[in-house]
């Protein structure tokens, strides 16, 4: 059976990472490298496309468990392990180097936990965050054979964040946490969804510069994803999908201790996204054009 496991995880690293248009080898390397079975748990597997009914599967083939999918941790609050080329695309976006510190907001059972450390490498660091005791019970246990993950039980949405390189959330929110914007390195790169529950918004990147209120921004793709507590708007929510509708690809900064002016795509509290430039430079993202429901 780990022969098996083994090629379709070889072919699948392959295919997604090629989706995802990714330049890293290392990328295609550490889904290569993460078997997928013990983070999903023993099948049959309830499975999705997104945005349309769950299939359990005939049986525990793990040929099942590698495809471009949503895979179901808790069906019943459509909590999943995310689109594999999704996450691909993005983790491709941010760039996660060897030696970094990165910060993960939303392990589940620890599959994508797992790809940030690899990514990491042995010389750099992945705190993982996740507040369901159930997932987070799980999580602890799948990563506690790799030395550079800490997994802490606990919401990500507080004020004693490491300070990190990448942070990277899986659970769509209304807003930039501050508490993450402030855990920034500069140079840092914070991804996560602009999307509040419900709401079909972006994966949006951001990259603080080394001094300014300019910090370039943009969105790597659409996304979905259940909510981050705490992070919830009804109202920002609602005028987030107005503005997805009028378009999404223009935006290149977010604003913070400045008026919106008539740049402004989406005002939050305190800040604002824009289709001006910051003054960094842009990070270039190849187009991609995947499910990104997650």
């Amino acid at each position: 059976m780990h022969d098996r496991s083994d090629k379709y995880r070889a072919f699948f690293a392959q295919l997604i990472c090629a989706a995802a248009r990714a330049t890293d080898p290392r990328l295609e390397q550490a889904f290569r490298k993460v078997r997928r079975e013990p983070f999903a748990g023993p099948g049959p597997w309830s499975i999705t496309l997104g945005g349309h009914p769950y299939v359990v599967t005939p049986d525990d083939d793990p040929a099942f468990l590698y495809q471009n999918t949503l895979l179901a941790l808790d069906p019943a609050r459509g909590i999943n392990i995310g689109m594999p080329g999704a996450h691909a695309h993005w983790l491709s976006g941010c760039g996660v180097k060897e030696g970094e510190t990165v910060l993960q907001i939303g392990a589940g059972t620890g599959y994508y936990t797992a790809i940030l450390a690899e990514l990491a490498g042995p010389g750099g660091c992945v705190y993982a965050y996740e507040v369901d005791e159930r997932l987070a019970a799980l999580a602890r246990e799948n990563l506690k054979d790799i030395a550079n993950v800490e997994l802490r039980a606990r919401s990500g949405v507080a004020s004693d964040l490491p300070d990190v390189d990448v942070i990277y959330v899986c659970a769509g929110a209304a807003q930039p946490a501050p508490e993450w914007l402030g855990a920034l390195r500069p140079g840092g790169r914070l991804v996560f969804p602009l999307a509040p529950a419900g709401v079909l918004g972006g994966m949006l990147m951001i990259t603080r510069p080394q001094q300014g209120t300019a910090w370039p921004a943009k969105f790597l793709s659409r996304a979905q994803f259940i909510g981050c507590a705490g992070l919830q708007d009804g109202e920002a929510g609602r005028r987030l999908a107005e503005a997805f509708a009028k378009g999404w690809e223009g935006v290149q900064s977010l604003r913070r201790g400045e008026a919106p002016d008539e740049t402004c795509w989406f005002a939050g509290d305190g800040w604002w996204l824009s289709t001006a430039s910051a003054s960094a430079p842009d990070v270039s993202i190849p187009p991609h054009a995947d499910i990104t429901r997650a």
